[in-house]
């Protein structure tokens, strides 16, 4: 094999590896970003294969379909990038944008021969594509250093596809032929350039796959299925760590207990289907009403807590008669009309620093005198009066 041919063969390569290594993730995932990347590796390997490997064709046909392989290249992962976020992919931008570009790029291959102009047609679209995904990226949050480096990837793609051009063409000079174009110092640059780029993305892109993985793996874990909300092993796990951090931060917290009234009676008279209903019901309930911070677990059968980050007693209250008195309507619909579910719930207001257990034993308290004074109804602890002690004359 002589080093062109093995230059020639790079990005196929790559691009036929990681196509497969994409495909094999979508099998197991079956998320189409996914998909998306998959398609963007075998499209960019049938790109290069068209451009360097396959015989020519009368009047350089080969390279049209070369380099709306590029261009789809560029869409696909601009999709696959765009779409791990769940944001709507501009298909339609990205569409009128490599039309366009393949437009000029025919009439620079046929009308007017002009291996420059094309390059020119070629990297403005596939950049333009690029910087898509840079604007669908910079007005979100990125939590962890994957979605920075591929935010940064995706900028560092669209610099190399017009910058880099214009500067080496304006230091080189143009090309008579494909002969000089394949043996000059830009399309060096393009084969191990691209080659970097793509091994950065798909590892990338890769490694987001598998922290999506691992976030979804640990939300089974840690999740109630049937209310939605924590269960009680993910429940105290965040709440520990939350009221670490509201310690840190000097903020006040408080702690929801509810449980639902006379359960049993109710799984017993009318089935477990209405009883895992009204279960469903209330986690629905407690996540719409809830502020965005709250930490939300099922921790028993019909038992539930909430940790209200930076919540005095009046908000905790007003939030747990909010559930109390909302429960009927967010059970419409699910169970019989006749039947009339309601949650008894215990309060406590913590100050900085009380730990997860104690603020449980303290809103359990709570909720046992809601019960005890007759049920549905909210009770906030009250700690028991310390007493003087006496002392003899």
């Amino acid at each position: 094999m002589t080093g062109q041919l093995f230059i020639s063969l790079l990005n196929p390569g790559i691009g036929l590896a990681f196509a497969a290594a994409f495909f094999l993730m979508w099998l197991q995932r079956r998320e189409r970003y996914i998909a998306y990347a998959a398609g963007a590796y075998l499209a960019t390997a049938i790109a290069f294969l068209f451009q360097d490997v396959v015989p020519a064709m009368p009047m350089e046909l080969q390279r049209l379909p070369a380099n709306i392989g590029f261009l789809a290249t560029g869409a696909l992962f601009a999709a696959a990038i765009i779409g791990r976020y769940g944001l709507p992919i501009p298909w339609r931008a990205m569409a009128i944008v490599a039309a366009l570009s393949t437009a000029v790029f025919t009439w620079f291959l046929l009308a007017q021969p002009s291996i420059p102009a094309r390059i020119y047609a070629i990297s403005v679209g596939a950049g333009a594509i690029a910087l898509m995904v840079v604007r669908a990226l910079w007005p979100i949050e990125r939590p962890h250093l994957i979605d920075r480096v591929l935010f940064w990837i995706a900028a560092l793609s669209a610099a190399n596809l017009l910058i880099r051009p214009v500067v080496i063409l304006t230091f080189s000079g143009g090309f008579d032929d494909y002969v000089g174009f394949q043996q000059s110092l830009y399309w060096t640059t393009v084969q191990f350039s691209q080659a970097m780029v793509s091994i950065l993305a798909a590892i990338s892109l890769m490694v987001a796959v598998a922290i999506d993985m691992l976030a979804e793996l640990r939300a089974e874990a840690d999740g109630d299925p049937l209310s939605g909300l924590f269960n009680r092993r993910g429940f105290e796990a965040k709440a520990a760590a939350m009221l670490r951090r509201c310690a840190d931060e000097a903020r006040p917290v408080s702690l929801l207990i509810a449980d639902l009234d006379r359960f049993k009676s109710i799984n017993d008279t009318h089935g477990h289907a209405v009883g895992d209903a009204i279960i469903a019901a209330f986690g629905a309930l407690a996540r719409t009403a809830s502020p965005a911070e709250t930490i939300a677990g099922r921790i028993g059968g019909e038992e539930f807590a909430l940790l209200l980050p930076g919540s005095g007693v009046e908000s905790a209250r007003q939030l747990a008669e909010a559930i109390r008195t909302g429960l009927q309507a967010a059970c419409a619909d699910r169970i019989p009309a006749t039947l009339c579910p309601t949650a008894s719930i215990g309060l406590v207001a913590g100050a900085p620093g009380d730990g997860l257990s104690r603020l449980l034993r303290d809103a359990d308290q709570a909720l046992y005198e809601a019960k005890r004074a007759g049920r549905n109804r909210v009770r906030a602890f009250a700690p028991a009066p310390v007493l003087p002690v006496a002392t003899s004359a």
